[in-house]
């Protein structure tokens, strides 16, 4: 088995900023409301010209700088969104078309928050079955495209933005120690996006009755949540041969405090090794851990040797955790 792992990373945010206080002009809510249930503070959001390869391709550009890649090198392209341009082509093929990186085989995949997860395990397993030898893997996501802006309990959640790895072959030893994933489709309808599909195609009656904008029964949610994040990090660890005590670091799906603290507190793991940027961004669903990785990475957070956990939820619905062994230097 050959051992892969993370040589570079890679984010993207659209400038505009949406803050709490902005959206009391919007919609009946408050900054105290809103940061007390959920932790967030501000989130970014992409004007009308900026799509979600826009920001992939920008999170792309920037792994395959950190990592010395050119995009000729790359030989895999998976993007995680629900999100899409466009049904087709994959948003990932527009992103190879972007990058120049022609020999490369793209595709998306959509697990929702999980994709990014997802996508690393697909990635691991082409290039561990000889099918790929430099993946770049990117979750991308532009939410407030299929935000429904009058209804508090979603827009004040979510988030756009990208963020993106590459992943190679690196020091035995090191890299991806364990991915687990798991979905559990009976329950797929606390969190979706009813219209769009060939369930209800696109017609004035699906747009009058706002179904393209994301649904969710926030409570169900939120008790699946909490269960599953301390579950799926005890599969990696156990898959991985190691205890909780061997987590250095744990970079989460950043929905909710509650969430992450819950997670934490699961692990035995203080603040100070929870990686948090969820007040300045919110929600980005499969963005959500690749920019956090990024940003723990960039910051010096992820030390050469020590064991990093992600671990992630979301729409499907699904999960998804990988224990890696950091292999960059800072």
């Amino acid at each position: 088995m050959k051992s892969i792992g993370i040589t570079g990373t890679g984010k993207a945010l659209p400038e505009k900023i949406l803050t709490n206080k902005d959206l009391e002009a919007m919609v009946d809510t408050n900054d105290e409301w809103i940061r007390s249930r959920t932790g967030i503070g501000s989130r970014r959001v992409a004007d009308e010209d900026t799509a979600t390869s826009d920001l992939a391709t920008e999170s792309a550009v920037k792994a395959l700088e950190d990592s010395g890649l050119a995009p000729e090198d790359v030989d895999l392209i998976i993007v995680a969104t629900v999100t899409p341009d466009m049904a087709f082509p994959s948003t990932a093929c527009i992103v190879q078309k972007n990058l120049g990186a022609s020999k490369a085989i793209a595709f998306d995949i959509e697990a929702a928050c999980s994709g990014f997860v997802y996508a690393m395990s697909v990635a691991e397993n082409m290039i561990q079955g000889g099918m790929a030898k430099n993946a770049l893997i990117i979750g991308a996501e532009t939410l407030s495209k299929i935000m429904n802006w009058e209804d508090r309990n979603t827009c004040v959640l979510f988030g756009d933005g990208a963020g993106a790895a590459v992943l190679q072959e690196v020091e035995e030893g090191y890299g991806i120690q364990g991915i687990t994933l798991g979905a559990n489709g009976a329950k797929g309808e606390v969190l979706k996006q009813p219209a769009g599909g060939s369930r209800i195609p696109a017609s004035h009656e699906s747009v009058e009755n706002k179904l393209h904008y994301i649904a969710m029964d926030g409570n169900e949610v939120f008790k699946f949540a909490v269960r599953i994040m301390g579950q799926s990090s005890l599969e990696v660890l156990k898959k991985s041969g190691r205890d909780i005590e061997d987590v250095d670091f744990l970079i989460p799906h950043q929905a909710n405090i509650r969430i992450i603290d819950a997670a934490a507190k699961r692990l035995k793991l203080p603040r100070d090794k929870v990686y948090i940027n969820l007040h300045k961004y919110g929600n980005l669903s499969a963005g959500s851990i690749p920019v956090a990785l990024d940003e723990a990475a960039k910051e010096g957070k992820l030390i050469r040797g020590e064991n990093i956990l992600l671990v992630a939820f979301g729409g499907g619905l699904t999960w998804g955790s990988s224990l890696i062994k950091w292999s960059k230097e800072v």
